[in-house]
């Protein structure tokens, strides 16, 4: 194997290695951001109720 393709291949693998950290990190600040909105409209439905 020659020098350029170990430094593709590795380049390639930090690459990948980044994206799937912040296809992670978009997944949980959905998550969260799923559960906040959903609070906050229980929070504004009893508030209504009173």
């Amino acid at each position: 194997m020659s020098k350029f393709l170990i430094a593709a291949v590795c380049l390639a693998l930090l690459s990948l290695s980044g994206c799937a950290n912040t296809v992670q990190g978009m997944k949980r600040d959905g998550v969260q951001t799923s559960h906040a909105l959903d609070d906050a409209t229980h929070r504004v439905a009893r508030a209504n109720a009173n």
